[in-house]
């Protein structure tokens, strides 16, 4: 879908919102907002974890009030919403989580909300199938309809929200990081469903920190920064730059690999023909200090089993492992543990973080033997240098080490996990998609940290499928297919077109 170079100004807004401020007690979480959705066009909202993305589209779904300001739908004002008028007015988010049931088959879960929302205390299996028929070939979708959802993939899980939007005859359809977890391929279907979408007149906003993503698919862009809008207009009027500046305030720095390979020593890490049966077979690699190689392929492909068999979560059946050029075997976490190995999982919140816990506690308690006095007991000191250093390098953004994890934004989540990490000083740091779900200023403050820890000698593995993060700090970059290495770029052959065109293929 091209981005439009004009703005269609012969029609009026499906929904607008008029200057909308939300206040929680003393802070504002929004401070005089407008926005106008168009019918027929997708809208980028933009802007940094915390910015006031969240708040906006909870008072424009209902599920918040404003504290001042106006909703404005088919040329009625509301100075507030419920969730029951949103979703009667044709307003509906699909959420990061989706909020699918998965024990119903794609047909419920597409007509069944409908039928709720509509009142009706009596739904026919036909009639919710024939309904729910009639919208998957509406958008030229092809879901299997009696399969459950907990068996779809992620991508036609994404469809089947989508479906369900336009069961309720949504008129505008939010969508939070929808291509978070997708495949290149499976991005591709999504768009298309999305490209339907706005053929029948729904206007589409799209909440993603992909910028070329967004830029491909939106015509218009608003961006928030602090709670305020800071820029607004034709997306053809924006280049990835200028987002990125308007959305944190700052120039970031064009990031490119910095020559900090330690040639002259032998590699923190080989393997020789590793194999998971059934996983990925022959692979083999070598990393050295300071050196930051990039595993990339599509979502399947074998690398992230490659990283947790290095991990010892999976360990290998077969093959050879050597650490500076002794060879070991990695049979549990804690063999990788000792060799000085540390892994960031790609999901923070499930397997990464004790969200509930103090960002102290999380951090400590990778290393809390090596922060141990004489009798036994917890060094209070060396945990409080240990925090106030590791707040300080990170750029943590918290009032203080002893708030919850939960508190913190995506970005922060992720650098505390980072920290937990690096207090171990592990020799080599593999990282699964380290960069997920963070916005565009996170993104750069964390690969300039491990751009940092590789010059000081830290070997460093990246599992990523953003081919702008590998290009930003890679020294090269494998290509995992079908559970192989298929090929190589190092050097000046690393950028963004040539990652694209080697994973097309």
């Amino acid at each position: 879908m091209a981005a439009a170079t004009s703005s269609s100004i012969d029609r009026q807004p499906v929904v607008s919102v008029d200057a909308i401020t939300k206040q929680y007690g003393g802070v504002k979480a929004l401070d005089g907002v407008g926005l106008e959705l168009l019918p027929g066009e997708v809208h980028c909202l933009a802007g940094e974890n915390g910015s006031g993305k969240s708040t906006l589209i909870k008072i424009m779904s209902g599920v918040e009030a404003p504290t001042s300001g106006r909703v404005r739908i088919g040329g009625q004002d509301y100075p507030r919403l419920t969730p029951r008028q949103a979703v009667h007015l044709g307003i509906d988010v699909i959420f990061q989580d989706l909020a699918l049931f998965p024990t119903l088959t794609v047909a419920e879960n597409i007509a069944l909300p409908a039928d709720l929302a509509a009142g009706r205390s009596l739904v026919s299996a036909r009639t919710m199938r024939a309904r729910a028929a009639a919208v998957v070939e509406r958008l030229n979708l092809h879901l299997r309809l009696d399969q459950r959802v907990e068996e779809l993939s992620v991508a036609d899980r994404q469809l089947t929200a989508i479906c369900r939007s336009m069961a309720r005859n949504a008129r505008v359809v939010f969508m939070d990081e929808p291509t978070t977890a997708l495949t290149q391929h499976e991005v591709g279907f999504l768009l298309k469903a999305v490209d339907e979408l706005t053929r029948r007149d729904v206007a589409v906003v799209f909440v993603s920190h992909k910028l070329e993503e967004v830029r491909a698919i939106s015509q218009r862009i608003t961006i928030l920064r602090n709670g305020r809008v800071v820029a607004a207009g034709d997306m053809a009027d924006f280049d990835s730059a200028r987002i990125s500046t308007e959305m944190t305030g700052r120039e970031l720095a064009v990031m490119s690999p910095t020559d900090t390979v330690r040639r002259e020593q032998p590699p923190v890490l080989e393997t020789e023909h590793l194999e998971v049966t059934g996983a990925f077979s022959d692979v083999n690699l070598a990393v050295r200090p300071g050196e930051i190689v990039g595993i990339t392929g599509l979502l399947g492909s074998g690398q992230t089993d490659i990283a947790e068999a290095l991990f010892g979560l999976r360990p290998a059946d077969s093959g050879e492992i050597r650490v500076d050029g002794r060879t070991v075997r990695i049979g549990s976490v804690q063999d990788a543990l000792d060799l000085g190995i540390g892994y960031v999982p790609g999901d923070r919140l499930s397997q990464g973080l004790f969200v509930q816990q103090s960002i102290s506690d999380n951090i400590l308690i990778g290393s809390v033997d090596a922060r141990v006095d004489r009798a036994g007991l917890v060094d209070r000191a060396a945990v409080r240098r240990l925090d106030e250093e590791s707040v300080r390098s990170l750029a943590i953004k918290t009032p203080s080490a002893s708030a919850a994890v939960s508190s913190l934004s995506g970005g922060n989540q992720q650098r505390v996990v980072l920290a937990r990490w690096l207090a171990r000083e592990p020799r080599l740091l593999i990282l699964n998609s380290p960069t997920v779900g963070v916005d565009v200023g996170s993104k750069a403050g964390i690969l300039d940290i491990l751009r940092s820890r590789a010059a000081a000698g830290m070997a460093v593995v990246i599992i990523s499928d953003d081919p702008t993060d590998v290009v930003a700090v890679c020294h090269r970059v494998l290509f995992i297919k079908r559970g192989r290495i298929a090929g190589e770029l190092a050097g000046d052959g690393v950028t963004v077109q040539n990652i694209t065109r080697e994973l097309a293929a």
